[in-house]
């Protein structure tokens, strides 16, 4: 799959001292995503927006707020994590990943 007519901003996020790393991708009609990509490890991010994470390659386990347990999310899945909020994953090897912003 591919994006046409975007503007990516060349500087990295970088988090994580460099084991998550993404680029923002911005739309003509406003829309927001980042093309990312996660090394092993575990992390916890905190939300503004609400995002959608669509899982591209690798693997990775999440839980989202409110739940007690982590479910594993696989190529072709993907997530809703609300806005103001936090979530943690573990990735055992990588992830290849596009992220929503709504």
């Amino acid at each position: 799959m591919e994006f046409n007519n975007v503007t990516v901003i060349k500087e990295a996020n970088v988090y994580f001292d460099g084991k998550v790393t993404s680029r923002t991708i911005l739309f003509d009609n406003g829309e927001r995503k980042t093309l990312g990509f996660m090394m092993a490890g575990q992390y916890e991010f905190n939300t503004g927006a609400s995002e959608t994470m669509e899982i591209l390659g690798g693997d990775m386990s999440v839980m989202l707020p409110g739940e007690s347990a982590y479910t594993l999310y696989t190529p072709g899945q993907s997530y809703d994590i609300p806005a103001n909020s936090s979530f943690k994953m573990i990735v055992s090897k990588y992830v290849d990943y596009c992220c929503s912003y709504k």
